[in-house]
């Protein structure tokens, strides 16, 4: 089918059909692109590393070890590899100058290891890069540190950026970063992937929450506090104070502004606007001495910024005046024309100084060091990187032997550290609607707690906590951690009431006033890009309804991670709080919706909306000071008990159709997810099915019928009476970045009666055989079944219209259910091709 398209074409009309600009479709490294994609220096504003970062003692120590150095431990240092994929012994033969510890990596394959475990594991690849012979570069340790230490058990557990964001409190932000650099500290890392500087202004993006604010006002008056207190202020002659980690300011730059809000993609504008939105607050962070940048994924018209010297090396060396090093995102310099994961010499001739190759660093530290010997890597520019990434341990003090706070995991989760998250919660919370005086709620009262969001730390810690994606958590993997409804019954008692939890809002007794605690579920990049800003559960609404239709007075407490349209759940309710990812402190909502004891307000609410708030579903950006600027509610908007105001009904009119599907879900609750359609394909030709009409159909070798799995008809039974295949079909989708990303195709599946031949998985034009794998279980037994796309990319498809193809030679009989892309990979190997 995709023969007579080109590529181009077909990545276009992906675009589009998902409801990206076709605009933002300009392949990478085009001639149009490079000629609107070169920066101009003389534009830019002024900054610079303070002094102290390269100073005369500093500089001559780094002098003299590169004189020792050899090229092999020169590359070495320019190479970043994942523990996931990396043994501490491989530090004896090769050379490296970096770990990092990605989302889902965890000591001894552990997503959720014990803190001593992080210990342990630091001090393990730090004994064998000293046991090196040469010169021994201690390595730098870095991990993604965004709302807390995120990754490990016990840590307090900060809210995201998006509620800090609605703080407007940048001394809270330093304290936060002070806090968070010890955490990672006494469990031997050295180096955080923050601070976020990301300006989001498409809340369909999936990492829409990590950024702080869509005005850049807010990240500017952040970076510099934040930078701080991770780091301390530098100073010559010495490092930083135990205790103290290096940050990296990122990703450099527009992330936030790419087309449709598409995770990893294009910003399409003047240079000018990335000066003056985009650079948000990296003056800020490199004036208060962050040691490294992280170049982003995504790109400027059509040119990805991990191949732009003229952003990376003549502008972020030049006027931004930075002295530290730049590091790549992950597999990021494999995206550039000619380039592949494993050999990119355009990157670092461009200005990225150190590779995050987390599963690819053995072949890109050998193809690196042969470019080095060829001269397509100048040495010239290697001694450059090097020289960087050695200033900026020496100021970290990876050469220091001691650390003092090394696993003093009394620090993890200190009170004082959960005092501080506390307070963050009930600062960065939003009254967008009080009627009658609901809040705060009065002594004495019965409170009834709904909600299945309401008792689970995991969601409203959300994504980046754990794991990469945030999910399979619960209470129990955040010991010392606090629930919303552990903190509000806690609160409701002492102010001399009674709260009863019912997750589904039934109640025996009629309460006095009901809490309902929802909201999204947690995600991150790839899996968070939204289509539209609909919010889709219909639970929370008929619980909400049900309630209001009872005469209950009833308090919405919404989880998300960027604004939604929810009109109709705020039609529903007397009182509306925008509660953001809160964290592991679910008691700083209780301390501003329950009153005390005489029934006076503990705190007032003090937030304001950092995102504009939208009047429809549509998801288009929706900025303050762009033209036709209307939200339903602004940003700065905030109520609380002292500026009451009067919200009226809203419209319930959403403005977009139900069937929003999306790029990374195929068969979910009994449908086929628009835009996906189920064919049925044997010798004689096909039967195209969508939505619900792929209940129950035959195709001469093969038909489909509902069947119960989950959910009521939530599966589909294949028979196939010969050789034939179902296929999920739909708009060509480039999925490379997914692929990149180290996703799955994840689906359900029960062998209903014994194939007979061969059983295939496919995605795009590539199968795979999976007999012994479907097969090995017993018949009738629903399992789950995990191919990483990664086994998918040779020859590497640009773009595809079928993302999952179950093929049989013959006669079988197989439902599945549940067809979607997956995080969660678990250890997996690549069934032969």
């Amino acid at each position: 089918m995709r023969s007579s398209v080109s590529a181009l074409a077909l990545v276009v009309s992906a675009g589009v059909a998902l409801g990206w600009p076709a605009a933002a479709q300009t392949p990478a490294g085009s001639p149009d692109a490079a000629a609107t994609a070169r920066a101009t220096p003389a534009l830019w504003p002024m900054a610079g590393s303070p002094e102290a970062m390269s100073d005369a003692a500093t500089e001559a120590f780094v002098t003299e070890l590169m004189g020792r150095m050899t090229v092999e431990e020169k590359v070495g240092q320019t190479i970043q590899a994942d523990i996931g994929s990396i043994r501490p012994e491989d530090l004896l033969q090769y050379p490296l100058g970096s770990i990092l510890a990605g989302g889902n990596s965890g000591p001894g394959g552990e997503e959720r290891g014990d803190p001593q475990g992080w210990v342990d594991l630091a001090r393990a690849f730090r004994a064998s890069a000293a046991a090196r012979p040469g010169a021994r570069v201690p390595l730098i340790f870095g991990i993604d540190a965004v709302h807390g230490h995120n990754n490990v058990v016990g840590a307090t557990i900060f809210p995201h950026n998006i509620g800090l964001g609605a703080t407007r409190n940048p001394a809270l932000i330093g304290r936060i970063g002070e806090a968070t650099a010890l955490e990672v500290a006494v469990t031997g890392a050295d180096w955080t992937f923050g601070p976020t500087l990301a300006v989001p202004r498409d809340d369909r993006w999936g990492r829409a929450y990590e950024g702080y604010s869509e005005d850049p006002e807010v990240q500017r008056a952040y970076a510099g506090p934040l930078t701080l207190g991770l780091q301390g202020e530098l100073r010559p002659d010495r490092p930083l104070e135990p205790g103290r980690i290096a940050g990296s300011a990122k990703h450099f730059l527009a992330d936030g502004g790419t087309a449709g809000g598409r995770d990893q993609g294009d910003f399409r504008g003047a240079e000018q606007e990335l000066i003056d939105i985009h650079l948000g607050g990296y003056v800020q962070a490199i004036d208060a001495g962050v040691l490294s940048v992280m170049a982003s994924f995504s790109g400027w018209n059509g040119v990805k910024h991990t191949g732009n010297a003229t952003l990376l090396t003549d502008v972020l060396r030049g006027p931004l005046g930075f002295d530290g090093f730049v590091v790549s995102d992950w597999n990021a310099h494999g995206q550039l024309p000619g380039c592949s994961n494993e050999s990119c010499a355009a990157a670092f001739n461009a200005g990225i100084d150190m590779f995050m190759a987390p599963d690819s660093w053995r072949p890109l530290y050998e193809n690196t060091l042969a470019q080095v010997r060829s001269g397509e890597i100048p040495m010239a520019r290697l001694d450059e990187a090097v020289r960087r990434i050695l200033r900026a341990k020496v100021k970290t003090g990876v050469f220091r032997e001691e650390r003092p706070v090394e696993g003093q995991l009394q620090h993890l989760g200190s009170p004082a550290h959960r005092a501080l998250a506390r307070q963050a919660v009930r600062e960065s919370l939003v009254l967008l609607k009080n009627e009658g005086g609901v809040l705060p709620i009065a002594a004495g009262a019965r409170v009834l707690v709904a909600g299945g969001a309401a008792d689970d730390i995991g969601q409203a810690a959300g994504g980046w906590t754990l794991s990469w994606q945030g999910t399979g958590n619960v209470n129990e993997h955040f010991p010392g951690g606090q629930s919303i409804w552990a903190g509000l019954n806690e609160a409701v008692a002492a102010a001399g009431g009674e709260a009863t939890l019912s997750p589904d809002g039934t109640f025996a007794e009629r309460p006095d006033v009901a809490i309902v605690v929802f909201g999204e579920t947690p995600y991150a990049e790839f899996l968070g890009d939204l289509r539209t800003l609909d919010f889709v559960p219909e639970e929370p609404l008929s619980i909400l309804r049900r309630l209001k239709a009872a005469g209950v007075p009833t308090v919405s407490v919404f989880l998300s991670g960027r604004p939604m349209w929810v009109n109709p759940e705020i039609n529903a309710s007397d009182a509306f709080v925008a509660a953001w990812l809160p964290g592991t402190e679910g008691g700083g909502v209780a301390d501003v919706l329950i009153g005390d004891a005489d029934g006076a307000a503990r705190h007032d609410f003090s937030g304001v909306l950092s995102f504009s708030w939208p009047r429809d579903a549509a998801g288009q950006p929706l900025n303050r000071g762009e033209p036709g600027y209307d939200p339903l509610f602004a940003y700065g908007y905030g109520l609380s008990y002292a500026r009451p105001a009067v919200v009226t009904i809203l419209s319930e009119e959403s403005g977009v159709t139900s069937a929003a599907g999306g790029a990374d879900q195929y068969l979910v609750s009994g449908r086929i997810n628009p835009p996906w359609s189920l064919i049925l394909e044997d010798s004689g030709g096909q039967t195209r099915l969508g939505g619900e009409a792929a209940a129950e159909s035959p195709r001469g070798g093969v038909s489909v019928r509902a069947v119960d799995d989950l959910a009521q008809e939530s599966g589909r039974r294949l028979t196939f009476t010969g050789p034939a295949r179902a296929v999920i079909w739909g708009p060509p989708v480039d999925l490379r970045r997914e692929i990149n990303g180290d996703l799955a195709l994840s689906f359900r599946y029960r062998i209903d009666a014994a194939p007979a031949g061969a059983l295939s998985i496919g995605f795009g034009d590539v199968l795979v055989d999976l007999t012994d794998e479907l097969a090995a279980g017993p018949a009738g037994e629903w399992r789950i079944h995990k191919v990483r796309l990664s086994c998918f990319a040779e020859p590497g498809p640009e773009a595809i219209e079928s993302p999952f193809v179950l093929a049989s030679s013959g006669p079988a009989t197989i439902s599945v259910s549940e067809i979607r892309l997956s995080a969660d990979v678990g250890p997996a190997n690549c069934p032969a091709t």
